[in-house]
């Protein structure tokens, strides 16, 4: 019998995840803007079997200028071009419900998946934060609720708009002078809360249908819209008893809103550091946090926690007051993480940021190749995740050290491909998913 196979996913992030890696010898603090930097992790990825990589984005400038590589290039427009540089490996945006247009966006993401030949993603978020608000003409971001209603309505959308040509849409009779079939073309005509389109898309069914979709909040509004949505989810748990009860919970969701619980992946992010001992790992470790700048790391941690600039002491605890994660209308899920590591660790401010610098919440783990691999199976076989978001803290030197060191030991044990094999495969064929069927298609999913 075969054995269930890993799906592993490159988040790539300028100089790596970890904060400070920017200020490494080795590190350009310019590899954010420059394609080919991009260009050669994504063939890292690609020679290591990676089933897709992953760009995130938001409509706002993060971070001081002071912290680390600011700013970042649009991530549809990058993914085209590492299309045309890779053959195998899927290509994942993040793109906003908040402050796009189903329109619009629908057309990007078509593009890039004929571009692609099949192998666009897209990371789907609703967008926390006052600033990217501000950015779009609003005093405040809206509500929780109501950006996640408001991106049900966007997604209904863009199903359509991917649904309005049949796949046989374009007949190229030339001897009869008939290049398409106007019956087959069905305009959305949607008149919702949030959005009016008329038309049909200007650009024909794609390879796969409609691009994955992903999505990344861990919010009861992230999971509920998960279970209806999304065929991957990108989470953060720090333990794996938390991530067998948030996969166990998800995969149950998903059966209940009428959905097969293997068409939707779940996929914790993981930053591995990486040594060829223990000691070494740990000692790579303990460099980057020597490198980050605490002040930095305080000013972030009192916008994440809703507190007053001045209110953390770095070498005392969390405040005992912070409201509950019902008072939050930002990231929900990532503001009660960080809380109950806090507290379940006992932590100060100080060693809290040191936590938090390489992965933002996410799982951080020192160790050998060995041991990262005997931790990624772990958590695969224990029903804790169907694969993983890997994310190096340093870039590119931490996605070639997994590629080469913890890859070989995956494939030894049968949990990862050796190759791709055969012909280019899309996306959804890589993650073992259906090409939907068109709404306005009586024909079942093909596999």
């Amino acid at each position: 019998m075969t054995r269930r196979q890993l799906h592993l996913n490159a988040f790539l992030m300028n100089t790596g995840h970890h904060e400070a890696s920017w200020r490494l010898p080795e590190s350009d603090p310019y590899a954010h803007v420059d394609l080919a930097h991009y260009v050669r992790l994504a063939r890292i990825a690609e020679r290591g079997t990676f089933d897709s990589l992953f760009l995130a984005d938001g409509p706002q400038l993060w971070n001081n200028l002071a912290q680390r590589p600011a700013g970042a290039l649009e991530p549809i427009t990058l993914l085209t071009a590492l299309a045309t540089a890779t053959e195998h490996i899927g290509l994942i945006a993040t793109a906003s419900t908040s402050y796009n247009s189903p329109y619009n966006l629908a057309r990007k993401f078509a593009t890039l998946d004929h571009l692609s030949g099949g192998r666009a993603g897209w990371n789907i978020v609703t967008t926390a934060g006052a600033e990217a608000a501000r950015n779009f003409g609003l005093d405040a971001e809206p509500a929780h609720a109501e950006r996640y209603a408001r991106a049900a309505e966007f997604l209904d959308v863009a199903l359509k708009l991917w649904d309005s040509w049949e796949d046989d849409a374009i007949v190229a009779d030339k001897a009869a002078g008939v290049w398409g079939d106007d019956a087959k073309i069905h305009p959305p005509r949607h008149r919702g809360r949030y959005f009016s389109v008329e038309g049909a898309l200007n650009v024909p069914r794609t390879p796969q249908g409609y691009p994955l979709l992903v999505q990344a909040g861990s919010s009861e509004d992230g999971k509920r819209f998960a279970a209806r949505y999304a065929e991957a989810v990108f989470t953060a748990q720090q333990t794996i008893e938390d991530a067998r009860a948030f996969y166990a919970d998800l995969k149950s969701r998903t059966v209940a809103a009428g959905r097969d619980a293997g068409h939707i992946k779940v996929l914790p992010g993981i930053v591995p550091v990486i040594g060829s001992t223990e000691a070494e790992a740990l000692e790579n470790e303990r460099l980057l946090e020597d490198h980050i700048v605490h002040a930095h790391g305080v000013d972030r941690l009192e916008r994440l926690l809703q507190l007053d600039p001045g209110t953390l002491e770095l070498d005392g605890p969390l405040p005992a007051d912070l409201p509950p994660e019902s008072a939050v209308e930002g990231a929900k899920s990532r503001y009660t993480l960080v809380v109950e590591l806090a507290r379940r660790d006992r932590l100060t401010v100080r060693q809290l940021i040191g936590r938090l610098g390489g992965g933002r919440g996410h799982l951080t783990f020192a160790g050998t190749p060995e041991q990262v691999a005997d931790t990624i199976e772990l958590w695969f076989d224990s029903g804790a995740a169907d694969g993983f978001n890997i994310m190096p803290a340093v870039l590119p030197l931490g996605l070639e050290a997994f590629v080469d060191h913890v890859v070989p030991i995956l494939r030894a044990r049968g949990l990862l491909r050796t190759e791709y094999g055969g012909a280019p495969r899309t996306l959804r064929e890589r993650y073992g998913l259906p090409r939907p069927a068109n709404q306005h298609v009586n024909a079942p999913a093909l596999v």
